[in-house]
């Protein structure tokens, strides 16, 4: 049995479910969410608590039990509390700003590299410049937004430079041998 898939999620003050087949609408203090789910999985609502139960124990009935499940309790959670994905900046001259809703990068190119915010994720900038957070409601287009950033200008592994995640670990290299 999927443990994931069993686990009942708990419905927080303030948010609405409305189930119509396949389709889930989940409405909130921060925004409304809504995906069409896979048509086997069967979504039931008691009081405050949502169920997943699949039809039978075949292979991809097991396995999308528990996406379902995830999925949901994804979207339960990104509209009453919402996501943040951190990232940090390293490296000399390195920084952010903002530019109105839009996020500028100044990352050792010729050029600064802007970020338009899009559907509903908006970003934030601390720490002098050095930390830049991205913020909205749908975890994987949070994620997706801050992938795309990170990107500008991935961490090297000779000096650590670049943008990384706050809890990464960037595996650092010992560099040239010639030197004493």
């Amino acid at each position: 049995m999927s443990r994931v898939g069993k686990a009942p999620i708990e419905l927080p003050k303030g948010v609405t479910i409305d189930i119509d087949g396949s389709n889930v609408a989940v409405k909130g203090p921060k925004g409304t969410l809504s995906r069409t789910l896979h048509p086997d999985m069967a979504i039931a609502m008691d009081n405050s608590t949502l169920s997943v139960t699949r039809p039978s124990d075949s292979r991809q009935h097991r396995s999308l039990h528990g996406l379902t499940r995830a999925l949901l309790n994804n979207m339960v959670t990104g509209v009453s509390a919402g996501y943040n994905k951190v990232l940090l900046i390293e490296g000399v001259g390195y920084r952010a700003e903002m530019s109105g809703q839009r996020l500028v990068l100044y990352v050792g190119y010729s050029h600064p590299v802007y970020f338009e915010p899009e559907r509903d994720v908006t970003y934030a900038v601390e720490e002098r410049g050095r930390k830049v957070i991205v913020s909205g409601i749908d975890k994987e287009f949070v994620g997706e937004v801050a992938a795309r950033v990170r990107k500008t200008r991935p961490p090297e592994p000779y000096k650590g430079k670049g943008i990384r995640y706050e809890k990464e670990i960037v595996r650092r290299k010992a560099g040239k041998t010639g030197k004493v």
